[in-house]
């Protein structure tokens, strides 16, 4: 993935394919497509939990983790397919735990069905 020119690596796109996959062909076990737009990576260890970024996210697919904590003892945001890469998350967090990349193709996802 790039971005301004920069090549992103692999793990830039671990975020946006958490429990997705790209689309292939015809799955019978997959739902409708998602489209990927951009992706974020979140700094886990340094949030705190404050629960900001999940109602800043308008297309809705940050989730606060339930029972999982960073060290610190602190719930996260995990990130769903379907990223706009609109850095509203980013905006909004008082610890600076987003980076927020944009594709320059938008990426479409299928997700699996548990």
């Amino acid at each position: 993935q790039r971005r301004s020119g920069v090549d992103l690596g692999p793990s830039a796109t671990a975020g946006a394919t958490a429990g997705a996959r790209v689309t292939r062909g015809d799955d019978m076990n997959a739902r409708p497509p998602v489209l990927t737009r951009g992706t974020v990576v979140i700094d886990t260890e340094a949030c705190k939990g404050c629960d900001l970024c999940i109602d800043a996210c308008p297309p809705d697919v940050l989730v606060m983790t339930t029972e999982t904590v960073n060290t610190r003892g602190y719930r996260f945001p995990l990130l769903l397919a379907g990223c706009t890469g609109c850095a509203a998350c980013s905006q909004v967090c008082p610890d600076f735990v987003f980076q927020v990349y944009n594709y320059e193709t938008p990426l479409t996802l299928a997700l699996e069905v548990p």
